[in-house]
């Protein structure tokens, strides 16, 4: 389960930017003055059982921002022009820390220690059966009842003058049930060609299970009020894990073809998701060459004129197309975030994978270095 590890593209040598809290007009005008002349820019953000939250805007030479808070490690924004030259943020995400502690879906997340689900919030390494939080009616979902997107990080921005923040956290041993010390990194560069990569790594000093992934909801018009069911997707992919009613894979890898989970050529979202009980919220099984960073996804829109690129070292990625967005969050501006207002694509391994021998690995055993990247990438045109 370990991918090649990627070295930090290098930028042009620019340093890093901290603003503290003071006057808002001359903070706001020192943040646009920082965005413009740095790759990092750090402001504070608030607080959170006593510990300080920051924010920090990545800024490429192209005019790309992207915010990321070190409360979950999330990605809040990723501000991008569209065909006409207007820029909107593409990615679902609240412009203060109280978005978040209100607990919404994952928006932008980082996910651990175990991505998705795990059946019956059970799983076993060696003769040792572990108990992990059953959050997700009988199943445990993205990590517990704090997983990694609820958690303090330490972050860190590029010595080197990148676009880049590396976050840090260390998982306790019993921490949600989970065995061992976990030391976690996830990298976040964003680079000239409009690439976000994310890398992660990871060490144990006890053998466990390790699934990360981020957990950005995107809506390429930049604008929730059109929904995602018009967006193109292409996934190589030929087969995917079907689900039972509690959306855990039955452990069979079944054929795409002339079906709805048919994304070899491109389709809509919404073109048939009425075939689909629910919607879309399933593990892809990727048709990859190697354990390298490939191109697995191409997502696109007409409107913004906007194509999203997905790449990974991973086995799997999870579609979701926004199925339980009802509605009770808003965007920063006001605007109601409904059903189908945004997409996830998680890369990741299967679902379940502690209790399915068949699927790849997630142990992780002392000794041995956790190691995964994925990058997304827009194309405008």
């Amino acid at each position: 389960m370990v991918g090649s590890r990627l070295h930090h593209l290098k930028l042009t040598n620019m340093t890093t930017t901290t603003i503290t809290a003071g006057d808002e007009a001359v903070q706001n005008e020192m943040e646009d003055i920082s965005a413009t002349l740095h790759n990092v820019c750090k402001s504070e953000w608030g607080e959170v059982s006593g510990k300080k939250i920051f924010l920090y805007r990545l800024t490429n030479k192209n005019g790309h921002q992207v915010n990321l808070t070190n409360y979950g490690a999330t990605i809040t924004s990723w501000v991008t022009p569209d065909k006409h030259g207007c820029k909107s943020n593409i990615v679902v995400g609240f412009d203060s820390i109280d978005g978040y502690l209100a607990q919404p879906p994952y928006f932008g997340a980082t996910i651990g220690r175990y991505s998705n689900r795990v059946a019956n919030g059970r799983f076993s390494i060696g003769t040792e059966t572990y108990t992990v939080a059953a959050n997700n009616g009988e199943n445990h979902l993205h990590g517990g009842n704090k997983g990694f997107d609820k958690v303090i990080w330490e972050a860190k921005s590029s010595e080197e003058g990148a676009a880049s923040v590396t976050m840090n956290y260390l998982s306790r041993d019993g921490e949600e049930g989970y065995p061992g010390n976990l030391q976690v990194a996830v990298a976040f560069t964003l680079t000239d060609d409009n690439e976000l990569l994310i890398e992660y790594s990871g060490a144990t000093d006890k053998t466990t299970i390790v699934n990360l992934t981020n957990h950005s909801y995107f809506n390429l018009t930049g604008d929730i009020n059109n929904t995602i069911l018009e967006h193109t997707l292409q996934i190589n992919a030929d087969r995917y894990t079907p689900v039972d009613n509690g959306l855990i894979p039955t452990g069979e890898l079944k054929a795409v073809a002339g079906g709805p989970f048919d994304f070899l050529q491109p389709h809509t979202i919404g073109e048939r998701i009425a075939a689909v009980d629910g919607g879309y919220d399933h593990n892809f099984v990727l048709s990859k060459k190697s354990n390298g960073l490939e191109r697995v996804a191409t997502l696109s829109d007409s409107i913004s004129g906007r194509t999203l690129e997905v790449y990974t070292t991973e086995p799997g990625m999870q579609l979701y197309s926004g199925n339980f967005l009802d509605g009770s969050f808003k965007t920063s501006d006001g605007k109601t975030i409904d059903k189908h207002a945004a997409l996830c694509l998680e890369t990741q391994h299967f679902p379940d994978s502690p209790n399915q021998p068949d699927f790849p690995s997630t142990i992780l055993n002392p000794g041995e270095k956790f190691q995964t990247a994925t990058k997304y990438k827009v194309v405008v045109g």
